[in-house]
Order: structure tokens, then C-alpha cells, then sequence
């Protein structure tokens, strides 16, 4: 997976620059949450014996518990940062009504 990359940007920034780049930025660590989950879901895959191509061995009901509680730790920092994304975006699009065009 490569590093986002933030575009190139005239010196002279506009609010509607400045915005779009905001939301492009948001719209970004939305696509790395995404990754995240993804990860998390074969991580699971693995483990239950379900991801095509793998064999995970001998597993131990106490293997998919532990595997099991990581999964909920990550969903639930995946969640504060999605709250955290929504407030931002919310933040911006507001800002973006009462601003005046440039």
C-alpha cells in the first residue's frame, strides 16, 4: 500500500482550494480506515480457516479469542476516528456555506 499523496497547490490558496483539500484529506483517512478493516476481516479469515490459499495450522478456541479481542480494540479506535472524520468534515462543509467564493 503506498502513502497518500497530497496535491501540488499554487501559492496563492483559496478557501475553496483550502477546503477541497481538506475533504481530500478526509476522504483519505477514510480509504485508511478502509484498508485497516479489510486487514482486520482477513486477519479473522485466517484464523477460522476461511482465507483462500491459507492453512493457519492447529487453533486454539483461546487463538480466536485473542484474535477476537484485537479485532474489537482496532474497530473501536476505527469508530473514535470515524466520529472524529464526521465532526471534521461537518466542520468544513459549514465553513464552506457561510465563506464567501473566491
Amino acid at each position: 500500500m503506498s502513502i497518500p499523496q497530497i496535491p501540488d497547490i499554487d501559492c496563492d490558496i483559496t478557501r475553496k482550494n483550502s477546503v477541497n483539500v481538506i475533504i481530500t484529506s478526509i476522504a483519505m483517512e477514510e480509504l485508511a480506515i478502509a484498508h485497516i478493516l479489510n486487514a482486520e476481516g482477513e486477519k479473522l479469515q485466517y484464523v477460522l480457516g476461511t482465507l483462500e490459499g491459507t492453512d493457519p495450522g492447529e487453533i486454539t478456541l483461546c487463538d480466536i479469542m485473542e484474535v477476537n479481542k484485537s479485532i474489537r480494540e482496532t474497530m473501536r479506535e476505527a469508530r473514535k476516528t470515524e466520529r472524529l472524520l464526521q465532526f471534521k468534515l461537518e466542520d468544513i462543509l459549514e465553513l464552506d456555506e457561510n465563506g464567501d467564493e473566491e
